[in-house]
């Protein structure tokens, strides 16, 4: 760290949960519509409506609970947290704070060549305020209330990251997690996953600094900017003789810097207190328990699996685990195959994954094709087709364009692997090749190479290469 000063990092992450409806009203949770389509009295703080929970939202937080290694208690309790802001109409957030429905949990992160444990304070239930709109009119703002009552999910980190790698890998993890038990999107980019960071810095072994957090930061990019930014900030204020004052901060994405917007409130400032409108949430172990079957296999899960069952490469099957539909059209390609799942995987990480970046499109896009895609790869394990040949096939069977053994015979691509036509093939490149033969015989394996490439030729390509291989080793070290 720059001048022997460290970085101490707490996250607060907000995921949106995958509801069809808000938290406490029945108003649509859809992202993209006109602005002011998805509000009803409820969400607009009309005088006399109630809010009704919505106890999917409480199974979603169970799931997670889960997931994250959380203890998952049975009394929670709607707490009212009083502000005031033009896209907040009831002037009160409603969210959980002294009593959350999950506290003390924890994940494992990448942290160099080592996993880091990385302890959760608390994750709580709570709805989303809308969104102010300040530049369409130089004159006026506008309030969308769409996004109020969006049921989302804070989940708050202890100050145990210590660098913007790590706060990338621990957000990395905690999306790959969620979108795995299907309780979150995911998408950065529509705010239904966000993280405020909180940073303070020290020199080694002191006590812990002054903290700002940084507020709304929607990319990985923008995360490690704006924690680079300010790390840099506060030693520079630290080392110029001033002191830290703990501030909320703006991250703006087209300087690069932050900035302040208010002093930081305290927890005191919210005035929390029970909202009389809902009553505390009480599960019984039975309904906790009901949960956990839908929670399925996680990623470290598969990681273990593909790396014990299948003898897969650790870097292929962490690419694989990425995000579930990649490990759901492995897995739906090995169950409707017997190629081996180590071939498979090399070229699904690379020439399928990369067909489906080129042509943008979704992984899921494959999954009627995964019979015609392992038959490809059986044709080119038995070495019907060359590997070259498979690659000018694979784009033709991921288009539809027709079946891979119709495809190999139109297009006259498969291997010639007749030993005896081969024998005579090799006999005859072998003519007049006296000097190169020595020369193999000295030592040079890349006389092999040629005498390869000269097989091949006199087959137009078409050539077993392994079984040319095989009897050119023969005849050579015959003669």
């Amino acid at each position: 760290m720059s001048n022997n000063w460290e970085m101490v990092i707490g996250l607060e992450v907000h995921a949106q949960l995958k509801t069809s409806s808000k938290l406490f009203s029945s108003s649509p949770n859809q992202f993209g519509s006109e602005p002011n389509e998805n509000v009803n009295f409820i969400d607009s703080g009309m005088p006399g409506m109630l809010p009704v929970l919505n106890f999917g939202c409480i199974e979603m937080a169970i799931k997670t609970g889960y997931a994250l290694n959380f203890k998952i208690n049975k009394y929670s309790v709607f707490e009212r947290k009083n502000y005031f802001y033009p896209d907040l109409p009831q002037g009160y957030q409603i969210s959980q704070f002294e009593f959350p429905i999950l506290s003390e949990g924890f994940i494992n992160i990448d942290s160099g060549d080592n996993q880091k444990k990385i302890r959760i304070e608390r994750a709580h239930l709570e709805q989303d305020a809308g969104k102010s709109i300040h530049d369409i009119d130089p004159k006026y703002s506008f309030i969308d209330l769409n996004r109020v009552g969006t049921p989302l999910l804070e989940i708050v980190s202890y100050p145990d990251l210590s660098s913007a790698d790590e706060v990338i890998n621990y957000m990395s993890s905690l999306r790959q997690l969620l979108m795995y038990i299907d309780v979150c999107d995911g998408n950065m980019q529509e705010g239904s996953l966000r993280a405020d960071v909180n940073l303070s810095v020290r020199k080694k072994g002191q006590e812990l600094g002054t903290r700002c957090e940084i507020k709304n930061l929607n990319s990985f990019k923008f995360i490690k900017q704006a924690i680079e930014y300010e790390f840099q900030r506060q030693i520079n204020i630290i080392d110029g003789g001033g002191e830290i004052e703990q501030n909320t901060m703006l991250f703006d994405t087209s300087t690069g810097e932050t900035r302040a917007m208010r002093s930081k409130e305290f927890s005191h400032d919210y005035r929390y207190f029970p909202d009389p409108d809902l009553l505390p949430v009480y599960l019984s172990q039975e309904q906790i328990d009901k949960i956990k079957p839908s929670v399925g296999e996680l990623p470290q899960d598969k990681l273990n699996k593909y790396l014990d069952n299948y003898s897969l490469d650790k870097d292929i099957a962490k690419i694989i685990i990425t995000e579930k539909q990649n490990a759901n059209l492995f897995e739906k390609m090995i169950s409707e195959s017997n190629v081996k799942p180590k071939f498979i995987a090399a070229w699904l990480v690379g020439d399928i994954f990369a067909f489906i970046k080129e042509n943008n499109l979704e992984v899921n896009s494959l999954n009627d094709k995964t019979k015609d895609i392992t038959d490809l790869l059986r044709l080119i394990s038995d070495d019907v087709i060359s590997n070259k040949a498979g690659k000018e096939i694979l784009p033709k069977v991921l288009n539809g364009e027709g079946k891979p053994s119709e495809l190999v015979k139109v297009l006259g691509l498969e291997q010639v692997s007749d030993s005896g036509e081969l024998e005579k093939i090799i006999d005859e490149a072998l003519v007049g090749e006296e000097e190169n033969i020595l020369k193999f015989q000295g030592g040079s394996d890349r006389v092999l190479g040629y005498f390869v490439g000269k097989c091949l030729k006199a087959t137009k390509g078409k050539g077993n290469p392994k079984l040319i291989n095989k009897i050119l080793l023969e005849r050579l070290n015959k003669k």
